[in-house]
C-alpha cells in the first residue's frame, strides 16, 4: 500500500532543483584514500553505474564516503547527496537512512513518517534527501536513486557487487 502523499508543485520543484544542482555539480566524486571497502552498482535498465568507497574506523564510523559513475542526473544527484549525508555519521546510521531513503523512494512512507523512526539528529540529513522522494511517481526511477545506497550498503557489508533488488 502506497502511504506517501503526493507532492506539491512547489515541493516538486524545490525537489528538482536539488537533484539538478547534485546531478550538475556533484560532490565527492572521487576514490576514498586508503578506503576500506568498495563495491560497483550497475543498473542495465539504463546504464547507470556507480562505484562506491568509503573509510571505515575500527570504531565504525565513515570518516570518508565518495564515489565515481556514469549516469542520469537522479544515479549522481542521488550518490553526491549520499556522500555528504554520511560522512562523518555511523554505519548504523548509514543503514537507517538507507532504509529510509529506500521507503521514501519506493513510496512505502512520507517524510514525516520517516523522520518518526529516526533519532532526532537524522531529521535534517533526511529533509535534504528527501528530495529525492519524487521519483515515486516515476517507478522505473527508483533504482536510480537508489543505486549509490545499495553500493554504499553492499560496501560496508564487505560485497564488491551491489544490486537493487531489495
Amino acid at each position: 500500500m502506497n502511504t506517501a502523499a503526493p507532492l506539491t508543485d512547489d515541493l516538486r520543484s524545490l525537489y528538482q532543483e536539488i537533484i539538478l544542482d547534485h546531478g550538475k555539480s556533484p560532490r565527492n566524486v572521487r576514490v576514498v584514500e586508503h578506503h576500506t571497502c568498495k563495491a560497483q552498482g550497475n543498473n542495465p535498465m539504463c546504464g547507470d553505474r556507480v562505484t562506491v568507497t568509503a573509510r571505515v574506523s575500527p570504531t565504525g564510523v565513515l570518516e570518508d564516503v565518495a564515489f565515481e559513475g556514469k549516469g542520469c542526473a537522479i544515479s549522481i544527484a542521488s550518490a553526491s547527496m549520499m556522500s555528504e549525508a554520511l560522512a562523518g555519521r555511523t554505519v548504523s546510521t548509514a543503514q537507517q537512512l538507507f532504509s529510509a531513503v529506500h521507503d521514501l523512494c519506493t513510496g512505502k512512507t512520507d517524510t514525516d513518517q520517516a523522520k518518526a523512526a529516526l533519532s532526532p539528529d537524522l531529521g535534517d540529513s533526511l529533509d535534504k534527501l528527501a528530495s529525492l522522494s519524487g521519483v515515486r511517481q516515476f517507478p522505473v526511477r527508483v533504482k536510480c536513486a537508489t543505486l549509490p545506497w545499495h553500493a554504499l550498503m553492499s560496501c560496508l557489508d564487505g560485497k564488491n557487487q551491489a544490486t537493487t533488488e531489495k
